[in-house]
């Protein structure tokens, strides 16, 4: 691969990190074919895409990304792929789903909208992870909460009140 071909792998690989947001980085080794084409398969079934790329072109692409991710730098050891997603959690089920039959792949890495987690260890946190849209609804449903117990109040008691009003009125009046 010729300097050029590499910025140009280095390029979509940016533009892919920054049009997702998430990316994880999986350890494949060892895999079989036959296995890689599954989770290939997978990948797509669930919305994610897959790519491999050498460590160096990855690295190069991670230093053009905003802030500082160099901590992702210890994890590019060995044979990795990239998993793109949109919603943040989506990966981390993949994988976990994909190891009940065994221990690959493994995650060494996740980049989720300026987080980083490092190691296999982080797999269930992430896993648990609310996507955008849950995290909104969550704060939507909080903030509709204590407007609807005052409205259902109000309409509980609204007889008191209508009657509080009118006598106010007529001292006024």
């Amino acid at each position: 691969m010729n300097r050029e071909e590499k910025h140009v792998v280095v390029s979509a690989l940016q533009e892919k990190m920054q049009e997702f947001g998430n990316f994880y980085i999986a350890d494949t080794s060892s895999l079989s074919v036959e296995k890689i084409n599954s989770i290939r398969r997978k990948c797509f079934e669930s919305g994610i895409e897959m790519q491999v790329a050498k460590n160096t072109l990855i690295r190069k692409a991670i230093e053009g990304l905003e802030g500082d991710a160099s901590e992702i730098f210890a994890a590019l050891k060995g044979q990795s792929a990239l998993l793109f997603s949109t919603t943040s959690s989506a990966p981390a089920k993949l994988i976990k789903a994909l190891r009940k039959g065994s221990d690959k792949p493994q995650l060494k890495a996740a980049y989720i909208d300026s987080s980083i987690y490092v190691g296999d260890n982080h797999l269930d946190a992430l896993v648990s992870l609310k996507s955008r849209e849950e995290l909104i609804g969550d704060i939507i449903g909080l903030l509709q909460s204590p407007a609807k117990n005052v409205i259902s109040a109000l309409k509980s008691s609204g007889g008191k009140i209508a009657g509080i009003v009118k006598t106010l009125q007529e001292r006024e009046g």
